[in-house]
């Protein structure tokens, strides 16, 4: 019997629902979980930098099946799953649940992230792993620069950061997503997951609520009162 995790991911989703699986298989490390992601760069990503030792690509969670075996677990991060393909998926599987329902959606990644007492960076932009029609371009359009370090997305176009260069004080690949995550004390995130992690590690986060986003779990941010904005400008979001 295997253990399989799936995560939604991809250039106009991001790596939120990855990265909680991340979390979950670093629970569940004794069982040697297998990731799969439906694009095949968020499983690079999540063995070279969330601890997953095994993942595999596969397009849309009905494949599912292709790949398991009748009576193996699954435990997946998707809004995918229909009432007649979740019924199908219980007959499949010998336990299934859902991050978001079974599983809480503000679950950490414990073995990344640490409460820290001093963080070293003062304050940090994240908009976001995904932003595939360059909405973060036309926040920062007519604003001058600000004394404001951007960390990089994991899906941002090639060329964007020499775009965005001119608005930033400091860009920061996607690499140092932990360590900027972990040790930044003021997070400006647009992702949900981000400041949640920002808030375990002792941090103040603040949410910027995306126009191009629909958040159906906001209520996470605000059952821990971690300020929302959601300003049109690059000038106005250092403003507030």
């Amino acid at each position: 019997m295997q253990v399989y995790l799936y995560a939604k991911s991809g250039h106009s989703i991001g790596l939120d629902a990855t990265r909680r699986c991340a979390a979950v298989g670093a629970f569940l490390q004794e069982f040697d979980p297998i990731l799969c992601t439906s694009d095949f760069r968020a499983g690079a990503y999540a063995k070279e930098h969330l601890g997953i030792k095994k993942y595999v690509s596969v397009d849309v969670l009905s494949n599912l099946p292709n790949i398991m075996q009748r009576g193996d677990i699954l435990i997946y991060d998707s809004d995918e799953a229909s009432d007649f393909m979740e019924k199908h998926m219980r007959d499949f599987c010998s336990s299934l649940y859902k991050i978001g329902s079974d599983i809480p959606k503000n679950i950490i990644n414990t073995t990344l992230f640490n409460p820290q007492n001093n963080p070293q960076n003062n304050k940090a932009f994240f908009f976001g792993d995904d932003d595939y029609n360059n909405a973060l371009l036309n926040l920062c359009h007519n604003s001058k620069q600000h004394d404001l370090t951007l960390l990089m997305g994991h899906y941002f176009f090639l060329g964007n950061e020499t775009k965005l260069a001119p608005f930033f004080s400091l860009i920061l690949e996607e690499e140092e997503y932990i360590q900027t995550i972990q040790n930044t004390k003021y997070l400006l995130s647009g992702s949900i997951n981000a400041c949640l992690e920002s808030f375990y590690c002792g941090n103040s986060p603040v949410f910027y609520k995306r126009c191009d986003k629909s958040y159906l779990d906001i209520e996470l941010i605000e059952q821990l009162d971690i300020p929302i904005i959601s300003s049109a400008s690059l000038d106005e979001i250092v403003k507030e």
